[in-house]
């Protein structure tokens, strides 16, 4: 293994994996400025929340050696995720609030259980073992998530619940640790990203498809959620529109 290599696609993936983290910011500014989830999922960002904790854990120096570059992002992204989640319970209805408060709670239980049970009943490479095939199947399940997303795209032929900036991070976080689990000849890794990339890829796929067929400039609300400035002839329009309401009332 090229040492060099390694440690250079870990801090790409280290990188990567951040713009992954901070790409729902988009989507969260939104959720507070309309105070409501709208159509937007909470169990994605419970499932990265779990991932992040489990291959944080999986990462340490005394479950798995050499991968100190993956507990750190893995542990920051975990920080990230349940502030979050934290957001979508405040402004959910009170039926989905009540279901994302109970799934917290499993997920807190089951990723305290992991580490507990590892940290006292297993050593040496059963516990890299038990720990990293954990981390596998929930790593996979939190890059499955926005499967319903892109089912909901093809069935709408829009783009809106989709962010670009989200599905590229997925994109670049897969492939880059993907690349680092071959080198360091880490299944648990390079496995799990592997997947995490050809997801990515197909909603880039999506994302590009459905932009096409949508011919038509985006509004202030759309730009809003790809991250894009609104035009300047449109947010004039906007406010001259929200002007007259005010006038009427």
């Amino acid at each position: 293994m090229d040492i060099n290599t390694h440690f250079f696609f870990g801090i790409f993936g280290n990188v990567a994996a951040m713009l992954l983290f901070l790409a729902p910011t988009i989507t969260f500014k939104r959720i507070i400025r309309h105070k409501s989830t709208e159509g937007f999922s909470g169990i994605t960002y419970l499932m990265s929340f779990l991932s992040c904790l489990l291959f944080g854990w999986y990462g340490l120096p005394f479950v798995s050696p050499h991968n100190f570059l993956l507990s750190t992002i893995s542990l920051t992204g975990a920080a990230i995720e349940f502030i979050y989640v934290v957001i979508f319970i405040l402004y959910a209805p009170k039926k989905e609030k009540a279901k994302i408060l109970g799934i917290l709670t499993i997920v807190l239980t089951m990723s305290s259980a992991v580490a507990l049970v590892s940290l006292f009943a297993l050593r040496g490479n059963t516990r890299k073992l038990f720990c990293g095939f954990l981390a596998t199947i929930f790593s996979v399940i939190m890059f499955a998530s926005p499967l319903s997303i892109m089912m909901i795209v093809i069935r709408t032929k829009s783009v809106e619940f989709m962010p670009f900036f989200l599905s590229l991070s997925v994109f670049l976080c897969g492939t880059s640790w993907f690349i680092y689990g071959l080198l360091g000849r880490d299944p648990f890794v390079s496995v799990s990203n592997g997947f995490g990339c050809g997801l990515g890829a197909m909603q880039l796929m999506l994302y590009f498809i459905y932009r096409v067929r949508d011919n038509k400039k985006p509004t202030p609300e759309e730009s809003v959620e790809m991250g894009l400035p609104i035009p300047h002839h449109q947010e004039k329009k906007s406010t001259a529109n929200g002007s007259a309401l005010q006038g009427h009332d």
